[in-house]
């Protein structure tokens, strides 16, 4: 199965209404960033141990770890877990930004360094969600 495949089967697997705004957020995403490398990422470890929820991944950038190795990994995620849904910005400027910057305006939502999570889209501004996930596209690695 390719990423799109699993992208569609992990999103028809959720119950409603979070299919729909899974979705949602997916199409949202493909649209501030068309054409941009797509991930899946199942949750489980080598040993095939679920370890996180599935996460759907949107572009790339390079982690730099302290020891000097790299690897490649998304700049945007999406995830479903058991209150709600999960948008994930990888490499914000610092553990504050997304707070001090989309905190106040988003709605009911909790905010922390990489992560925005929400019980469901119509709870939150989307068009403020929708600057999040652009500025995260725009990022510098």
């Amino acid at each position: 199965m390719n990423v799109e495949e699993q992208i569609r089967t992990y999103i028809s697997s959720q119950p409603e209404p979070k299919r729909s705004d899974m979705q949602a957020l997916h199409q949202l995403t493909l649209q501030i960033s068309p054409g941009c490398k797509l991930w899946f990422l199942d949750g489980k470890d080598s040993e095939n141990k679920t370890v996180s929820n599935p996460n759907i991944g949107y572009g790339s950038y390079t982690i730099k770890y302290a020891n000097g190795t790299t690897r490649e990994f998304y700049r945007i995620g999406i995830s479903a877990n058991t209150t709600g849904i999960s948008v994930y910005i990888m490499g914000t400027k610092d553990k504050t930004y997304l707070s001090e910057t989309y905190g106040k305006n988003l709605g009911k939502a909790s905010v922390t360094g990489y992560c925005i999570k929400f019980k469901s889209l119509k709870d939150i501004n989307i068009d403020v969600l929708g600057e999040a996930i652009r500025n995260g596209f725009e990022q510098e690695n």
